[in-house]
Parts: structure tokens; sequence; C-alpha cells
């Protein structure tokens, strides 16, 4: 529950720290160590988290609006019914993560990698999806 907001924090190591319901807007975690981090309920509006690695983190019902995530590691990561509204996915590895319930509206997902994703539920209204991945294992029909 501390309040970290606007705060430098770029390239720190945070494996596995306790940050549930933290305060965290505007933070720098520009390649950042967050590793097993539980971030749940947590408030970080606009951070900045580009390129930082996010592995297995817990970001349930996190606030991540207007976030940059972009070449981002997210994976196996836990944003169920995280607020992801107009956030930046840009390239991020997403692979495996557990969206359900999250909200992606206007999010830019461009070039994400979302194989084996969990995405019921999921709003991706006006989402950017150009050059998503999704599968892999489904077959490719052939040609007629």
């Amino acid at each position: 529950g501390a309040n970290l907001g606007e705060s430098n924090l770029s390239n720190a190591n945070l494996h596995q720290a306790e940050l549930v319901k933290t305060h965290l807007h505007r933070t720098n975690l520009h390649r950042a160590k967050l590793t097993e981090v539980h971030l749940g309920s947590a408030y970080l509006y606009a951070a900045d988290l580009s390129q930082a690695d996010l592995t297995g983190a817990d970001l349930r019902g996190a606030n991540l609006r207007k976030a940059n995530l972009a070449n981002a590691n997210l994976h196996r990561a836990n944003l169920r019914g995280a607020n992801l509204r107009e956030a930046n996915f840009r390239n991020a590895n997403l692979r495996g993560a557990d969206l359900q319930g999250a909200n992606l509206s206007r999010a830019d997902l461009a070039g994400a990698d979302l194989r084996d994703a969990t995405v019921e539920g999921a709003n991706f209204s006006r989402a950017r999806l150009d050059g998503v991945t999704l599968r892999t294992d489904l077959p490719i029909p052939a040609e007629p």
C-alpha cells in the first residue's frame, strides 16, 4: 500500500516483491526486474514498464491504464480483471498470460505474442491487433 508514484525505479531488481495495492502511477520501471512480483490491485496509471521483465507477475485487478509495456516480458503473468485500457503492449510477450476479464479497450497490442494466453471475457474493443500472434497449433488450411 505504499505510495511510490512518480518514482524512478528504472533497472531496479524487485524480484518477488510484495507490492499489493501500491501506488506506482507515472513511475519509471523501464527495464526493471519484476519477476514473480505481487502487484495485485496496484495503481500503475501511465507507468513506464517498457522492456520490464514481469515473468510470472501477479497483476490481478491492477490499474495499468495508459501504461507503457512495449517490449515487456509478461510470460505467464496474471492480469485477470486488470484495467489495461489504452495501454501500450507493442511487441510485448504475453505468452501464457491470464487476461480473463481484463479491459484492453483501445490498447495497442501490435506485434504482441499472445500464444497460449487465456482471453475469455477480455474486452478488446477498439484495440490495435495488427501482427498479434494468438495461436500456432492450428492446422493451416490447404490452398483451394
